[in-house]
């Protein structure tokens, strides 16, 4: 079974790409193309902008990035989680009736008027809005490109004014068709308070 490394360089020779070729269409580095089709993932970015990278490197090479993305997800290594052998054990510590009463009052203020305010900003502020792809001016050679990105996950989200599909963590990802006469794509994130985010990005489509 074929690893994402070689799907990419098998995609890319096959269009008889080089690697600073396929950078020019994708505005990625050709040492990060290199390093993914090499799966070298110590030297790359996280694995959220990894999955950017594989999301645009597929389009760019028609590749299904339906695919491509479980491909990759199933070849990426896990996260180590370091577990202490021997957790730290605290010393007991005496504490009297009126400290324990001034220390819970205060947690529960503490608690409270910050889970308070993180809501007032949030609402009254405009959603997070983060578009991986297309890249500004990237050069499109499909009959469609895809645009992903993450916002909040409680937004609204319009690529070209079509609604798309947000997830629980709030990733967002839609194929759209362009034309030569598409010259840009228009990303609106809309809040429930009406707060909008927008990102425009010029593509060029051959």
């Amino acid at each position: 079974m074929n690893t994402i490394g070689q799907v990419i360089k098998s995609a890319r020779v096959k269009k008889k790409l080089s690697l600073k070729k396929l950078e020019e269409i994708t505005k990625i580095k050709a040492s990060f193309i290199e390093n993914i089709e090499l799966e070298k993932w110590g030297v790359l970015p996280t694995f959220t902008t990894v999955l950017g990278f594989v999301k645009s490197i597929s389009s760019a090479l028609d590749i299904d990035p339906l695919m491509a993305v479980a491909i990759l997800k199933r070849d990426y290594p896990p996260k180590k989680i370091n577990i202490s052998p021997k957790p730290d054990v605290f010393s007991k510590f005496s504490w009297s009736p009126k400290l324990t009463f001034i220390v819970g009052i205060g947690v529960v203020l503490f608690v409270v008027l910050g889970y308070l305010g993180f809501q007032y900003v949030k609402f009254v502020s405009p959603p997070e809005l983060s578009v991986d792809s297309p890249k500004e001016n990237q050069i499109v050679t499909t009959k469609s490109v895809t645009v992903f990105g993450s916002t909040d996950s409680d937004v609204k989200i319009t690529v070209n004014n079509q609604p798309v599909l947000i997830d629980d963590d709030g990733n967002f990802s839609v194929n759209i068709g362009v034309s030569s006469a598409t010259k840009e794509i228009d990303i609106i994130a809309t809040s429930r308070s009406g707060k909008i985010n927008e990102v425009k990005r010029k593509i060029v489509v051959n």
